[in-house]
């Protein structure tokens, strides 16, 4: 595919599955279809050894507590059973302007106009969530993990165990283009969702997907310009050098994504903010939502600012990706979720788990300093499965 071939914000593109042509194996344990022989092994492997640095209980996680911002501090997360770590990392509470300028290149009108936003402390993924933590989900390989081993379930593992979980999918998710420490890919807003709702009860913290103010508060980290290094990425002619320091695009990254963390982080510690994966927030899309909030009293606190989902689409995912051109990578620019992005999907109704042709979007997650009610918890959540539900009704009134 050429760059003249393609409509400069993506819009037109039809969705593809990237490595079709590569050579594919695939395994089945239990209920679905893997990419890799690496989860059989992991089944088959040993309980890891007693590590007071690396801990299996989720409970005895290194500077995971805070009472204060300023008590925050980096740290390691557990995923009990297969031992799966990543990291979150601390961002600063504050105040910033969202949207871009209007002479901004390559603005969207969705983009403005411009409003102050006020944003509290919270820790953020310092990667995109990879297939190594999503697979424990989507494939109950903790569950199965503590079959083969005979071990008890800790009290967390069995408020995760009633968290319900995707269906086996049609075929392999990665479509060939790599798993361990790859970020995961093709999941709907509900299942990303309902990750972040068993992660929490599984580790016994809250996480979240970010809203769409606070994934551009992080992006920014603190700058004003289009991306966070500045206003210029970089010239076709040169494969967009100074973005390239920082992210995977369609200029160099070779019709696929590639493994997390490999480019340069933000001034935040934060990789991937730009490209390599697009990524999921609370949000809604709507092209007239920031109209109203810049008509509200400044700053507008983040969680006024959100544009809480009543409808399957549009939804917000932010940060370009590996498929994206250099301006759809900057931290203002915005993308509303399609039907399309699940056109190639075989099933029907189509699932309400996969997003087959969007091989560009995954996620990542987020844990504020403050910890909400469980009432509030459970509308980021979407802790029952009716959202679903009334999904597919609605498909199968439309069908009759």
């Amino acid at each position: 595919m050429t760059r003249e071939a393609t409509s400069h914000r993506g819009e037109s593109r039809l969705p593809r599955r990237p490595g079709t042509a590569r050579a594919r194996r695939t395994i089945r344990i239990g209920l679905g279809i893997l990419s890799s022989a690496a989860i059989a092994g992991l089944l088959r492997s040993p309980a890891p050894a007693a590590d007071n640095n690396q801990p299996t209980d989720p409970a005895t996680v290194k500077n995971a507590k805070a009472a204060t911002e300023g008590e925050m501090k980096p740290y390691n997360e557990v995923i009990s059973g297969p031992n799966v770590r990543f990291e979150m990392v601390p961002i600063r509470g504050g105040t910033f302007t969202m949207g871009s300028p209007k002479d901004e290149n390559a603005r969207g009108e969705d983009e403005g106009p411009r409003f102050e936003v006020k944003v509290k402390p919270f820790w953020m993924g310092r990667h995109e969530v990879t297939w190594d933590e999503y697979q424990v989900f989507m494939f109950k390989l903790d569950q199965q993990i503590r079959e083969k081993r005979g071990l008890d379930p800790l009290p967390e593992d069995e408020r995760a165990d009633a968290v319900s979980r995707p269906t086996p999918p049609y075929t392999d998710m990665t479509f060939g283009m790599g798993e361990e420490g790859y970020p995961a890919i093709c999941m709907t807003q509900l299942a990303a969702k309902l990750y972040t709702k068993w992660l929490s009860k599984k580790t016994g913290r809250f996480y979240r997907l970010p809203t769409e103010a606070e994934w551009e508060y992080a992006a920014r980290a603190g700058s004003q310009t289009a991306y966070h290094f500045g206003d210029d990425p970089g010239t076709p002619d040169n494969r967009f050098k100074k973005l390239s320091k920082y992210a995977w695009h369609f200029d160099n990254a070779e019709d696929k994504y590639h493994k997390v963390g490999e480019k340069k982080p933000n001034p935040w510690g934060l990789h991937d903010m730009h490209g390599n994966v697009a990524e999921w927030v609370i949000d809604q899309h709507s092209a007239d939502w920031y109209e109203k909030m810049a008509n509200k009293p400044q700053p507008v606190p983040a969680r006024q600012a959100i544009n809480w989902p009543t409808e399957e689409y549009p939804r917000v995912v932010r940060g370009g990706s590996w498929y994206d051109f250099a301006e759809d990578l900057r931290s203002a620019a915005r993308r509303g979720s399609k039907p399309a992005w699940k056109q190639q999907d075989p099933q029907y109704p189509k699932s309400v788990w996969y997003h087959t042709d969007a091989t560009w979007v995954g996620f990542r997650v987020v844990r504020p300093l403050e910890e909400p009610s469980e009432k509030v918890k459970k509308r980021y959540w979407n802790t029952t499965l009716e959202d679903a539900r009334e999904i597919l009704a609605k498909q199968r009134s439309q069908a009759n």
